[in-house]
């Protein structure tokens, strides 16, 4: 099962609180961060070092976040590198129309997935762990591992299947025969 420790996010954005922000949130939860202020530079970054994931800014001086997703996207090896939208501006003339383009699949194949800022910071280190099927702890519970209360149905199967991923052979066989109603 991931960890956390193994994985390096890529956070882009102009604002220098906001990577702060982020980045301590991502630090935090165990996380290697890398950051870049604009597109160009996290093209830079994303070449000497490929991230597992990368949280984007819309607009930002230099190389708009749509243009750098467009150059990544268009990249055999950065394509599937997992992305997600942090902007103020889903909502008005700066960045709706680029976001719109991104969540239509117009421009490019994803991402799918975007946050309006201000974000939380729990919100958004478990948004990152659900991407990377790593487990997210429940707050205050004493188990490890244990699934947190999930919106959707896609973060959920990731979820479980990174929980499947180091489960005892032993305890699925039981849990399969649980669930079609026969005796453990």
């Amino acid at each position: 099962m991931p960890t956390p420790s193994e994985k390096t996010i890529l956070v882009v954005d102009d604002e220098p609180d906001v990577v702060f922000f982020l980045r301590a949130a991502l630090e935090d939860a165990g996380f290697n961060v890398i950051t870049a202020s604009n597109g160009d530079e996290a093209l830079k970054k994303v070449k000497e070092r490929q991230p597992d994931f990368i949280s984007c800014d819309l607009v930002m001086p230099k190389k708009s976040g749509i243009k750098f997703l467009y150059e990544l996207r268009h990249n055999k090896d950065w394509s599937r590198i997992p992305v997600v939208i942090v902007t103020a501006h889903a909502k008005d003339e700066l960045g709706s129309h680029d976001l719109r383009e991104i969540l239509d699949g117009k421009t490019l194949s994803g991402p799918h997935t975007y946050l309006e800022k201000p974000v939380s910071a729990e919100n958004f280190v478990n948004m990152v762990k659900r991407e990377l099927a790593i487990p997210i702890e429940v707050e205050g519970s004493a188990k490890t591992g244990e699934l947190a209360a999930v919106s959707d149905a896609e973060a959920l199967k990731k979820q479980i299947q990174a929980l499947l991923a180091s489960a005892d052979p032993d305890a699925l066989r039981k849990a399969a025969e649980i669930l079609r109603g026969q005796k453990a």
